[in-house]
C-alpha cells in the first residue's frame, strides 16, 4: 500500500516523498480514506505510530479541495491539543505537510502574548492549532469565529476529555457549529471516555489498530527499587555506571524537577527542566538544545509526555511513577518511536506500589525487577502483577512471651515489683471498655 493508493492528492505526495515517508502506518491506511469520506472518527493508536499524518493529511486535502475561502477572524479547521509543546510540534508537522497547498496554518498557545495572536487571526486561517484556554480567551476578545468551521480534531483526546479540560470543552463545543466533522486521536481512551466522546460524535467510525492501552513493544521496560530519599544518588550513579548520553526524565511535581535540575548541574552536568511554572519561551529553548544534544539530560513533569517528537532518544526514565496509569504509556511513549526501539526504566519506592500496581494492570504485563547493589531499598517494595494485585509476604507468626513470675504486670509486660513503666510514645496502649450491667441496682441496706 501507498499513499497515493489512500487518495491523497499530488501536492501532499510531494511533500511526503521530500520528508521521507514512504509507507502508511496502520493508523494512516485505516484513518486516512474516512477522514476524506467525512466521516467522525474516533482513533486509538500506540504513540509513535503516525497518528498526526493520520488526522492531518486528509484534512489538509479537503481544505485544499472544499469550502470557500476563508474569512477575516475565521477558522475553518480546529485542532485541539492539550499542551503548548504538542501545540507547537504538530502545527510543525501541518506546516510541512502543507508546504505545496495554498492554505494558512497557525497555533496559538497560552504562556506567550496573545497581542501577536491576535493579529495573525485578522486574516483569518484555514486550520488553526490551540490550546483550550487560549483558544476561549481568543474567542472571548472576538478575535476568532467560528462560523466557517467544518472539522475539529482533539488531539490527545484522552486527556482532552479528561476533568482538567472538560468545562473548558464544554464552553468551546457550545460556540461551535453543530454540523461539523469531529475526529478524536489518541493512544489511550478509559471506558468513561469513549461513552463520552460516542455522545459527541455522529455515528463514529472506530478504529484500533493496537491494544488498548498497551505500551510499544519496540520499548524494553523495567524497575529499580529504592528508598525514596536515594533516587536522585542512585540516578547519578545509573548515569554514571551506563554512561548515559541523552535521557529524558519524568518527575512527579515542579518542585522535583528543579530539585533534580539543581544537584545535576552541581555535578556537572548539563541538565535542564521543564514544567508549567517556566515561560513557554524558557521550555521551548530547553526542548530544542535537547533535540541537539546540547542537553543531556531533560527533567519534566507530565506536560512532555504526550506528543514530543524526540529522534532516534534512546532512554525514558520516570524519576517518579505518574499518579494516573496512562500517563506511564505516554511517557515511554517519547522513545522507541517509528519502529527504533527503546528502553524504559522507572525508580520505584515503596510508596510508589499503588502506582505500580496500576500500571501493571492497565498494560497487562508485570515489570521486571532489578536491583542495583549498595541501593537495596530498607522499606520493601511489596510484589505486584498484571492483575493488580499487592502481593504480601505472609507475615511471621510471633514467638510465645517468655513466661515468669513474681513480677508486676504493666501494659502487658512483666518489670520488677517498685520498678515504673511508661508506654512507648509510638504505641498507644489498648484501652478495654467495661461492661456495665445495665439492670435494676440493688440497694445497700
Amino acid at each position: 500500500m501507498t499513499f497515493a493508493t489512500l487518495g491523497l492528492i499530488e501536492p501532499l505526495l510531494r511533500s511526503l516523498e521530500t520528508l521521507g515517508y514512504q509507507t502508511p502506518t496502520p493508523v494512516q491506511a485505516q484513518a486516512i480514506p474516512a477522514v476524506l469520506a467525512g466521516r467522525d472518527l474516533m482513533a486509538a493508536a500506540q504513540t509513535g505510530t503516525g497518528k498526526t499524518a493520520g488526522f492531518a493529511l486528509p484534512l489538509l486535502q479537503l481544505l485544499a479541495m472544499e469550502g470557500p475561502k476563508v474569512t477575516a477572524n475565521s477558522v475553518r479547521a480546529l485542532i485541539l491539543v492539550p499542551t503548548r509543546e504538542l501545540a507547537e510540534q504538530v502545527h510543525e508537522a501541518v506546516r510541512q505537510y502543507a508546504e505545496n497547498l495554498p492554505l494558512r496554518t497557525y497555533a496559538v498557545y497560552g504562556g506567550v502574548s496573545i497581542n501577536p495572536q491576535m493579529m495573525k487571526l485578522r486574516g483569518g486561517v484555514d486550520l488553526l492549532v490551540a490550546t483550550p484556554g487560549r483558544l476561549l480567551d481568543l474567542f472571548r476578545q472576538n478575535a476568532l469565529k467560528f462560523n466557517q468551521l467544518q472539522t475539529l480534531v482533539l488531539d490527545e483526546a484522552d486527556r482532552m476529555l479528561d476533568l482538567g479540560f472538560s468545562e473548558e470543552l464544554a464552553n468551546i463545543y457550545r460556540a461551535l457549529p453543530k454540523k461539523r466533522q469531529t475526529l478524536l486521536f489518541s493512544a489511550t481512551f478509559s471506558d468513561d471516555i469513549r461513552l463520552l466522546a460516542g455522545q459527541m460524535l455522529n455515528d463514529p467510525l472506530s478504529v484500533e489498530v493496537s491494544p488498548r492501552n498497551v505500551a510499544a513493544n519496540t520499548v524494553k521496560q523495567w524497575i529499580v527499587t529504592v528508598d525514596k530519599k536515594r533516587k536522585a544518588e542512585l540516578f547519578v550513579h545509573l548515569m554514571r555506571k551506563n554512561k548515559w548520553k541523552q535521557v529524558l526524565v519524568f518527575a512527579k511535581t515542579r518542585n522535583g524537577v528543579d530539585a533534580l535540575v539543581e544537584k545535576l548541574q552541581g555535578l556537572g552536568v548539563n541538565a535542564d527542566g521543564i514544567h508549567g511554572d517556566k515561560p513557554q519561551a524558557t521550555r521551548q529553548r530547553a526542548l530544542d538544545r535537547f533535540k541537539l544534544s546540547e542537553v543531556q539530560i531533560l527533567v519534566a513533569t507530565d506536560v512532555a509526555a504526550r506528543g514530543l517528537d524526540i529522534e532516534d532518544l534512546p532512554l525514558v526514565v520516570n524519576f517518579d511513577l505518574p499518579i494516573v496509569a496512562e500517563d506511564y504509556i505516554h511517557r515511554i511513549g517519547r522513545t522507541g518511536r517509528a519502529g527504533a526501539t527503546g528502553e524504559a526504566i522507572s525508580l520505584v519506592c515503596a510508596d510508589e506500589v499503588n502506582m505500580l500496581s496500576a500500571i501493571e494492570m492497565l498494560t497487562r504485563q508485570t515489570l521486571k525487577r532489578q536491583n542495583e547493589p549498595d541501593f537495596e531499598p530498607e522499606h520493601r517494595v511489596p510484589d505486584t502483577d498484571a492483575s493488580g494485585q499487592v502481593i504480601k509476604k505472609p507475615k511471621k507468626p510471633k514467638k510465645p512471651k517468655a513466661s515468669g513470675g513474681g513480677g508486676k504486670r504493666n501494659l502487658g509486660k512483666w518489670v520488677d515489683s517498685g520498678e515504673t513503666q511508661a508506654p512507648e510514645p509510638s504505641i498507644k496502649p489498648v484501652r478495654k471498655v467495661p461492661v456495665f450491667n445495665t439492670g435494676p441496682r440493688k440497694r445497700k441496706p
